[in-house]
């Protein structure tokens, strides 16, 4: 999936206009979109940063929906239903900095010399407990494949060796991010 930078710019400004109507009590525009490509149902997450910390961060691991409304949803989320932090009041909203990252689909691996630092995110799966971190999220915090790993099952509610229990699945995935 290539994404143009029109499509891209397209994307960005669903993020905003849905927050940005959401704070100020409106509806939501009906986007009408053009570009066969964010019809295309794709799994996808929108990061919100206010002064280079994070803000919010949700999306959808698989295919749901059309990208374009996975999108528009994961702004909402990410602005108000993010549980780790309070809703998006609308003094914040300019200090925002918005992040979307369009999944490519999971792929089960069993070998961890697949994972690649800085290209795939990982999808951890054991029972009830499951955790996802996206490519740049080791990238930012200097991780290697290891440390990757293990703070992905953290993030599971799993101790950090987790992911040599027999029962958890890896998978991994990349993203486009912009």
């Amino acid at each position: 999936m290539k994404l143009t930078d029109k499509d891209k710019d397209i994307l960005l400004d669903i993020v905003k206009t849905s927050i940005a109507a959401r704070l100020a009590g409106r509806d939501f525009p009906d986007f009408q979109v053009e570009s066969e490509i964010l019809k295309e149902k794709r799994g996808a997450f929108v990061t919100l940063r206010k002064n280079g910390h994070l803000r919010g961060c949700i999306g959808y691991i698989e295919a749901r929906k059309p990208l374009y409304q996975t999108v528009e949803e994961m702004a909402v989320a990410a602005a108000f239903h993010d549980p780790r932090f309070p809703q998006l009041n609308p003094e914040e909203f300019r200090q925002l900095s918005f992040e979307i990252s369009v999944l490519t689909p999971l792929q089960e691996i069993r070998d961890i010399h697949e994972i690649e630092v800085g290209k795939h995110g990982i999808y951890i799966t054991n029972g009830l407990h499951t955790g996802l971190l996206l490519p740049q999220v080791a990238t930012e915090h200097c991780w290697d494949r290891m440390t990757f790993l293990e703070e992905t099952c953290n993030k599971a509610g799993m101790p950090p060796r987790a992911w040599k229990d027999k029962d958890t699945k890896i998978y991994i995935f990349s993203a486009d991010i912009f």
